[in-house]
């Protein structure tokens, strides 16, 4: 079972109109990733001034990354810039977030497998009207 906490993020990720949530699609981009094909793992207030988190992108590279902003700034998540950006590929499973991690893996191959199923069904369904 997937952990709501990867359905619920790549969610706001996807659709939010909240700063935080639109700043860090900006800022996935310019690290060449497609915030429509990532999945967050995690995002985790650290302290007054920055989050932790953690995502895999659409190629299934796993990436670890700080996010700074003034939280007591109303719109200080609109001005978040990434601190440490770490492509943790190799060495994702070590750590108390590696089933997390899984389970992204595993919903982003299960919503692969449901896209392709429903891609094939409606092009036979297209293909069979004469």
């Amino acid at each position: 079972m997937v952990s709501s906490i990867v359905t619920q993020y790549t969610d706001l990720l996807r659709t939010s109109d909240y700063d935080l949530w639109v700043r860090l699609r900006e800022l996935l981009r310019g690290q060449g990733l497609d915030p429509q094909r990532t999945v967050v793992v995690e995002l985790l207030q650290e302290g007054p001034d920055h989050e932790d988190g953690r995502v895999v992108s659409g190629d299934g590279r796993v990436y670890q990354f700080t996010l700074h902003y003034d939280q007591a700034d109303e719109h200080g998540a609109s001005r978040a810039r990434l601190g440490r950006w770490a492509d943790i590929t190799d060495s994702w499973r070590d750590g108390s977030l590696g089933p997390r991690t899984a389970d992204a893996f595993a919903w982003m191959s299960s919503a692969s497998s449901a896209s392709s199923a429903s891609s094939a069904s409606s092009a036979s369904s297209a293909g069979g009207t004469s």
